[in-house]
């Protein structure tokens, strides 16, 4: 089996895992979670360099990466159980009262692979690149990784961290952003037109690297451009669909934050191959 066809095999899982959890749950977000679970997959099984049986919230050594986007937590969750962070049977206990796994991702239960909580919108940009100064400072060669929405992007702190980190020449910073153009209350383009996203960040010193967030070679690619060391941070712009993989629900911000019925659920795993075994 080819590296890619292993990861689509991940993937498929991993959106079986969303479904189950925000249905279980009776509440959640699926669609975002759905539409970025390739790029995240990407992330954990191929790119980055991690271990969680080594894992500390110091990431001495490894790498590190940051939900900003923080209700994106159902994709979060699944590969971290996937990868081994805590047992996949914990899945089924999302948004339950005392749960590790909450709405947005939480350290108080110490909970193996949060490196921060993901609160309010447009903090995780700042704590990223705060944490990729402080591996270049004490020499460590590790990168830190962090997750925006496009619609989080409407924060001004996120413009605040785009300043920041060229001064500071945080070079081992990959950022990349959930560029599905939709967000809680319709298209960004009807909100604060945020969309020229391009031109944005490389207009305060990014590299920019622009790839389909569906396809894996695409992904694969711009994560290895962003390796590049050369004074600037990176920002990936993966173009993907809300709610991609599921029919009813690609395409349309009406599944930001709605969960599925059982019925609804039903439907959506009879599109999605189980690979790994559901939790």
């Amino acid at each position: 089996m080819s590296d890619i066809q292993n990861l689509q095999k991940i993937a498929s899982q991993v959106r079986r895992d969303i479904v189950r959890m925000v249905c279980i749950a009776k509440s959640g977000h699926p669609g975002g979670s759905l539409g970025i679970t390739d790029v995240m997959t990407a992330l954990y099984f191929h790119e980055m360099h991690h271990d969680p049986k080594t894992w500390t919230r110091q990431a001495v050594g490894q790498d590190a990466f940051v939900l900003s986007a923080g209700h994106l937590a159902p994709v979060y969750y699944s590969v971290l159980a996937r990868s081994g962070y805590f047992p996949i049977s914990e899945l089924a206990t999302l948004r339950k009262f005392g749960s590790r796994l909450q709405g947005h991702p939480c350290v108080t239960d110490h909970l193996p692979g949060i490196f921060k909580p993901s609160g309010s919108l447009g903090q995780g940009l700042s704590v990223a690149a705060g944490m990729a100064l402080g591996k270049k400072l004490s020499g460590d060669n590790g990168r830190v990784y962090v997750l925006c929405g496009d619609g989080e992007s409407e924060e001004g702190q996120i413009w605040e961290a785009a300043m920041w980190a060229p001064h500071h020449k945080v070079d081992n910073l990959i950022a990349f952003t959930d560029w599905n153009g939709q967000q809680i209350d319709g298209p960004t383009s009807s909100i604060t037109g945020i969309d020229n996203l391009p031109d944005k960040w490389a207009s305060f010193g990014w590299d920019v690297i622009e790839a389909d967030g569906h396809d894996f070679e695409s992904i694969l690619q711009a994560f290895e451009l962003a390796h590049s060391q050369n004074g600037r941070p990176k920002m990936i712009l993966f173009k993907t669909e809300m709610g991609h993989g599921v029919d009813f629900m690609a395409g349309t911000h009406k599944w930001h934050g709605k969960a599925p019925s059982q019925q609804e659920c039903e439907a959506a795993l009879a599109q999605l191959e189980e690979t790994l075994g559901d939790f």
